[in-house]
């Protein structure tokens, strides 16, 4: 079990390396190299969208995934959720031009298409993690006399948390590379090199938008993924 683990922790990073040195054979990394500055003014762009429509989402999303948990909440949870999941089989191109229709063109409405591809991962799963907490434990706490916003803070929430976090992993992991549409809609970011360098047929120019994206969806991951080891207690935190 150890080696399998290790193994496909390494199995990435070889991956990487071959396809890194297969690019550099092509002579291609010279073309990515060349628009270094236009990366990096642009990686700015990419992450502030990304750092703003995220944390909107998870500021609404985790709120609303535990209201939805909640008793008082049960019969009406799922209708809301497949609300929910009607957003996200919008194709995101379309959601970002109906953004668009009514918000204009530029980082807002950008911001808002983001917003609302990211959300349900966060919702379900912080609405899934709390709704897994098992019974017992919530029987103990009110036997204690805990009140029930009490049981919420110190026995669900933190018994959940694991699985919220992923859910916000897999939220920005999407957030990062759906961002690259927004410059269709002038809001910016990596995509202008992306589709730029489709446009003028240039794999220099396409590349140098499409590896730091992807390069920034492992980083923002690997970031999330070590707040997710270091946050969620020990006791409930399967990778401890």
């Amino acid at each position: 079990m150890f080696g399998q683990s290790r193994f496909a922790q390494v199995f990435p990073l070889i991956l990487a390396f071959l396809a890194g040195m297969g690019i550099q054979a092509t002579g291609l990394v010279g073309d990515i190299v060349s628009y270094s500055s236009d990366i990096v003014y642009l990686v700015q762009q990419h992450l502030l969208l990304v750092a703003v429509s995220g944390s909107l989402a998870i500021l609404f999303g985790v709120p609303l995934g535990v209201w939805l948990s909640r008793p008082a909440m049960r019969g009406y949870s799922e209708s809301i959720m497949q609300t929910l999941n009607v957003g996200t089989t919008i194709p995101t191109l379309a959601l970002l031009a109906l953004s668009m229709s009514f918000l204009g063109i530029g980082f807002l409405p950008s911001i808002f298409g983001l917003f609302v591809a990211s959300l349900l991962p966060i919702v379900r799963n912080a609405y899934a993690g709390l709704l897994a907490v098992p019974p017992y434990l919530k029987e103990s706490a009110t036997g204690m006399g805990m009140k029930a916003w009490q049981i919420l803070l110190r026995v669900e929430l933190p018994n959940a948390l694991f699985v919220i976090f992923a859910g916000i992993r897999t939220a920005l992991a999407i957030n990062v590379g759906t961002a690259a549409l927004a410059f269709l809609i002038g809001g910016g970011g990596l995509g202008e090199l992306i589709f730029t360098g489709i446009d003028l047929m240039d794999t220099g120019m396409l590349l140098a938008g499409a590896v730091p994206t992807a390069l920034l969806a492992v980083l923002v991951d690997f970031v999330v993924g070590q707040c997710q080891l270091r946050l969620v207690p020990r006791g409930v935190n399967p990778l401890r």
